[in-house]
């Protein structure tokens, strides 16, 4: 069985003394509230995946990584098994919402609309996407 390698990032900023996460929602029926996340591709090491896919899906281009907070394997709905890397990133962003299109390749008609969460705005993220969120929002560690 193929493995499918992907990389997910949880991009926060400190908002008012609030530690905030950055999610977004595409023009997609059904595709429901995501978290920043794509595809190890050959050649490539999961943080250079997270560090493109992140400024791909987000436009953001300043990111602070602040390291790998869990890797796990996970059967995708597709059926297809993923080894998934999540990383901490920070970002000193002020925009509150703003609209990006996707750059990566297959996104051409997406329109992604992003916008900061509280943790106590989080609401159920899409399948797989808040499995380790609660590690961000326990930890205390400074914001870049």
């Amino acid at each position: 069985m193929q493995v499918l390698e992907k990389a997910f990032g949880y991009i926060t900023r400190q908002y008012e003394g609030r530690r905030q996460v950055l999610v977004f929602e595409q023009n997609t029926a059904g595709a429901g509230i995501q978290i920043p996340k794509g595809t190890v591709e050959e050649g490539e090491t999961p943080l250079e995946a997270v560090m493109r896919e992140m400024e791909e899906e987000t436009g953001l281009t300043n990111l602070c990584v602040q390291g790998l907070i869990a890797q796990d394997y996970a059967e995708h709905y597709s059926g297809a098994l993923q080894k998934r890397y999540f990383y901490h990133l920070t970002s000193i962003d002020l925009r509150h919402t703003w609209q990006h299109k996707p750059t990566g390749v297959n996104e051409a008609n997406l329109l992604f609309t992003l916008y900061w969460m509280d943790e106590e705005q989080i609401v159920k993220l899409a399948p797989g996407h808040g499995d380790y969120l609660y590690r961000i929002f326990s930890s205390v560690a400074p914001e870049h």
